[in-house]
């Protein structure tokens, strides 16, 4: 893909963050859209954002864990707008709890969303995107998507998993040769809503850590503007890049990960008892 001048992208949680970030400058660039969030009033305010740009944009409000719900999307996405060159799978949301604490159902609620939700949208969107020659599947991991840490472990099942099936999906794309290509990224602290919505259970008391402070701790550490992570990944897709870290830290974790494939947890471990200090009192 040379440019975004008359395509046409899909975006999953574009209500706010980089899913936001990433339709302002895709409607910049001259790239129709077709949007998506659970959340009606973001996606009301990202439709109000864009509508100065004369890009074609239509909205949906879409619970990406519903496979169902993505399969229509799609669907009318293609109605809509004849054809699709782009998915960015981005949807995403955090839990902060103990392996042992954590219950079933707060597990089926992240993977769903998450991990599912990348599955439904690439695979509803890939047959389309595959009849244009020309597209592109971006996958949103994480920086816990190449590291593990402690009170993240669902989170970093789901990451983990979309970094493997992202890597998979790109290498089968390289072999058929249709003119589709597939970014894996990993974002590091990125200035989002993600920790502020993220659920927090109880079991953190078991680490000496406040649930309801802990979230608002993990806050502070997220420095890079949303804008310019979308910008990135961008970037990333007009270079075909295979994987993208974004910001220093996700650098230094990889380079940790690669050096101490192992011996970077304690690192990780410390790490974390430092936040405590950064929670609210």
């Amino acid at each position: 893909m040379k440019n975004f001048k008359n395509k046409v992208a899909a975006i999953t949680g574009a209500g706010s963050g980089m899913g936001q970030q990433l339709a302002i400058l895709l409607a910049k660039a001259g790239c129709h859209l077709s949007i998506s969030d659970v959340n009606e009033k973001g996606l009301a305010e990202t439709v109000e954002l864009v509508r100065q740009y004369d890009v074609r944009v239509t909205s949906k409000k879409v619970n990406v864990a519903k496979q169902q719900e993505v399969k229509a999307w799609a669907e009318e996405s293609v109605q809509n707008h004849g054809s699709v060159n782009m998915i960015f799978n981005n949807a995403g949301v955090a839990l902060g709890a103990t392996v042992e604490g954590e219950t079933y159902e707060e597990l089926e609620w992240i993977v769903g969303i998450n991990f599912w939700g990348v599955v439904y949208g690439t695979k509803e969107f890939l047959p389309y995107i595959k009849k244009t020659g020309d597209g592109h599947i971006i996958n949103t991991s994480s920086i816990f998507g190449l590291t593990a840490q402690p009170t993240q472990s669902g989170y970093n099942a789901t990451k983990f998993a979309v970094r493997g099936f992202t890597e998979s999906l790109r290498q089968e794309l390289d072999i058929e040769k249709c003119g589709v290509s597939a970014l894996c990224v990993h974002p590091g602290g990125i200035r989002t809503n993600i920790a502020n919505d993220a659920r927090m259970n109880d079991s953190l008391k078991s680490l000496g850590m406040n649930p309801d402070k802990s979230a608002k701790a993990f806050n502070k550490l997220l420095r890079k503007p949303a804008v310019e992570a979308a910008q990135e990944i961008l970037d990333a897709v007009l270079a075909d890049k295979r994987r993208l870290l974004i910001g220093g830290d996700a650098v230094i974790v990889d380079l940790a990960q690669r050096l101490l494939p192992t011996g970077y947890q304690k690192f990780a471990t410390m790490a974390t008892k430092l936040t405590k200090r950064f929670e609210p009192k």
